[in-house]
């Protein structure tokens, strides 16, 4: 049975957008914090890759589908973090820039 993420080919859901090569790749610095976060966790061997993916791809349906792309890592990796060493997260409540 496949999971939510596996939407390829689904009716309804529009292939991603290409960037342009100009775009920046982060909209917000919270954005780049995370994906910052991410590398250094993985880095640091804190989680393996499958395991961040499995994080993200086991998020609830609903959840999954309301949260975009990096808000996805934000709500996968502390649990993850948190499962797997004795760091503690502590999560702000806006990421107003």
């Amino acid at each position: 049975m496949p999971r939510i993420h596996d939407l390829g080919s689904v009716h309804g859901f529009e292939p991603q957008a290409n960037l342009a090569k100009e775009d920046p790749p982060f909209e917000y610095d919270w954005q780049a914090h995370m994906f910052a976060v991410h590398r250094l966790m993985a880095k640091k061997g804190v989680y393996a890759l499958d395991e961040f993916r499995d994080a993200i791809e086991t998020l609830p349906p609903a959840e999954y589908l309301k949260l975009g792309y990096y808000e996805r890592w934000l709500a996968a990796i502390p649990p993850l973090v948190l499962r797997k060493s004795n760091i503690s997260v502590e999560i702000p409540e806006t990421f107003d820039d």
